[in-house]
């Protein structure tokens, strides 16, 4: 799939945003960190990042190493949490993040984000972007992305029905945690397109957003 050159527009009374990949660009820490992770294991580092984008790290861990007891993933995790919240090296917002984060005040959307509470607020603030008023983090959920229920949370805390929402991913694992919480997605970037999103688009240069006329709560995402 490539990036939507026909105008389209979506219809939603919430958005819910992932961070990495789709407002904010930290591959290069990502990278760094994780092919670490793989050469002490001595697994292949670009099959490791085929699996990370969009899990916490203990689930990824979990996928790469099954054998290994949950408690060293989860111990492994909380050490590479440290070191991806001490490396701000590269991180950039995504083009167009700003100002469409500037465009949704006032209207209800969630920031639904695998990472924790530090090094998502060292994240959002090292791309220059404000924080959203509703965060569902690492810290908010038991289960990781491709799981939808930091979505449904999300979804529960703006008191919207789960259809009514348009997730905004870029990973595998996001796309198929909005489909199973029964939401839209709408894809950002490359990695997006191989995972089949409802609609995609290079950046969020490519999404307009505005409220619906009348009063009704409702979002019109302009895509394209």
């Amino acid at each position: 799939m490539t990036a939507t050159t026909v105008p389209t527009v979506l219809t939603a009374r919430a958005l819910l945003l992932d961070m990495d990949g789709t407002l904010v660009n930290s591959d290069a820490v990502v990278e760094r960190i994780w092919r670490r992770w793989a050469e002490r294991h001595g697994l292949d580092g670009d099959e490791v990042m085929k699996v990370v984008h969009g899990r916490q790290g203990y689930a990824s861990m979990a996928l790469l190493l099954p054998g290994r007891p949950m408690e060293q993933n989860h111990a492994d995790n909380a050490r590479m949490l440290a070191e991806e919240t001490a490396d701000m090296d590269g991180v950039v917002a995504i083009p167009g993040a700003p100002e469409f984060l500037a465009s949704l005040r006032g209207l209800p959307h969630a920031l639904v984000t695998s990472a924790d509470v530090p090094l998502s607020t060292a994240r959002m603030a090292a791309a220059g972007l404000g924080l959203p008023d509703v965060r569902i983090t690492a810290e908010s959920v038991g289960a990781s992305k491709p799981d939808p229920e930091g979505f449904l949370k999300g979804a529960a805390e703006l008191g919207v029905a789960p259809a009514d929402c348009v997730v905004l991913e870029d990973s595998g694992a996001g796309i198929e945690a909005g489909r199973a919480a029964g939401m839209r997605v709408l894809g950002v970037g490359p990695r997006a397109g191989l995972h089949r999103p409802d609609v995609l688009v290079r950046d969020l240069t490519q999404v307009r957003v505005e409220a619906v006329a009348g009063g009704s709560g409702g979002i019109r995402l302009y895509v394209g």
